[in-house]
Formats: structure tokens, C-alpha cells, sequence
């Protein structure tokens, strides 16, 4: 039986172009494609997928908490989390939120198929260099290994400045995350502190930096 597996990416040319690869694979196939959280979460009860691949980046929505719908709903199924930033930043919270794996889209996608095939069989895959890191973390502790300030950013913290380079407001951010625009502040505000900047204006100049670059702060 082939390897089913669900896309969930909101480009559709993103989407299209790791189908077609995936459809070149004998043992597996793309059962379906969704392009937000409650597609997604309504393909996955529909379909059964073996495997869901995730980006971080969803309209409406962050990727993490769709993992942590999706393990909620069916605890068997395999999720590998894609995305453009650094694997230094999302793998770990990736594996902390139910994916088996995490994989930077610079990546060839022989490496997406060989992570597809790695966590069809209940493995872990991560690259080399984040296998190495996280080994260092848990031998010598993660404060010292940290190439960024924004490695020390909460999940929560992290979402909250990623829609603030997305050009959010606070409002915004607030009605996505069903916190209240208080909540938003006090993020921001621990935001600011964590990465050691002084006004809402660079907070913003280099949450769009990162956010568009991927740039560190």
C-alpha cells in the first residue's frame, strides 16, 4: 500500500510542485492538499493521511498549532513540518508539538521525500546540524548554543513576531491568537526586552527584517 500524505501550504504553487514530485514516488501518494488550519483539520478526519507535511507559515493561523490540532485528533498520524526559517528556530518547537520531523525548504526535494519516508516508518528526521545542536543542548544546556536572541523567544512570543513583520497590528494580531490586544502588548513588550530593543519602531523594523529575510536580530 502507498504512503498517503496531506499538503498543507497556503501557495498553491508550492503546493503543485511537491505533489508532483511526490507523484513520481512509487510508494507513496498526495491524497489531498489544504491551504489553512480548518481545511487542513477537516481533510485529516476525512482522509486518514499516513503523513501531513506543515508549513509554519498558514494565512489565519501558525503551523505549530495546527500540529497540535492534528495530534489531538489522531494521535497515529505522522507530521513533518516544513517552512522557510531556520531550523534553529522551529525545529525543536516543532518536535515539542507532536512532528516527527523539520525540514528548511532550501532543502532539495529528494531530502522531502527521504524525511516523508523516515517519518512514514516512526522515525525522527532533522538535519545533521540540528541533530548535533539539540545533542549539544542536552549535554551542555541550550542558553550558550543560541546563535540568536530570537532562539529565546516563547512559541506565543515567536507567533506574536512573526505577524508583526507580517505588518499586523495588535488588534489584529489579537482577533488571530483570540487573545485580548492587552495580551498582544505584553508580548510585544517582553518581545522587546528579550531581543534588547528600545522602541515599538525598531520592534517593528526588525520583526519585518526577519520576518521577510529571516534575517537575525
Amino acid at each position: 500500500m502507498k504512503t498517503t500524505i496531506l499538503i498543507v501550504d497556503d501557495h498553491p504553487a508550492v503546493r503543485e510542485g511537491l505533489a508532483a514530485r511526490i507523484a513520481n514516488q512509487t510508494d507513496m501518494e498526495v491524497c489531498g492538499e489544504a491551504a489553512d488550519l480548518s481545511q487542513a483539520i477537516q481533510l485529516v478526519k476525512q482522509l486518514e493521511p499516513d503523513v501531513v507535511i506543515v508549513d509554519i507559515q498558514l494565512k489565519h493561523s501558525d503551523g505549530l498549532q495546527l500540529v497540535r490540532r492534528i495530534k489531538t485528533q489522531n494521535e497515529a498520524v505522522g507530521i513533518l513540518v516544513w517552512s522557510v526559517y531556520p531550523d534553529t528556530i522551529y525545529a525543536e518547537r516543532a518536535l515539542n508539538a507532536g512532528a516527527l520531523g523539520y525540514i528548511n525548504k532550501e532543502h532539495t526535494t529528494g531530502r522531502i521525500v527521504e524525511a516523508i519516508r523516515r517519518i512514514r516508518d516512526g522515525q525522527i528526521y532533522l538535519s545533521e546540524e540540528m541533530v548535533q545542536q539539540l545533542l549539544g543542548n542536552a549535554v551542555g544546556g541550550s542558553r550558550g548554543l543560541r546563535q540568536s536572541p530570537i532562539e529565546g523567544l516563547s512559541d506565543r512570543e515567536l507567533e506574536v513576531f512573526r505577524h508583526i513583520g507580517q505588518g499586523r497590528t495588535s488588534s489584529e494580531i489579537a482577533k488571530l491568537l483570540h487573545i485580548s490586544p492587552h495580551t498582544v502588548d505584553t508580548h510585544r513588550q517582553r518581545i522587546k526586552e528579550k531581543l534588547n530593543l528600545t522602541s515599538t519602531g525598531e520592534l517593528t523594523r526588525s520583526a519585518i527584517r526577519w520576518t521577510l529575510g529571516n534575517e537575525t536580530v
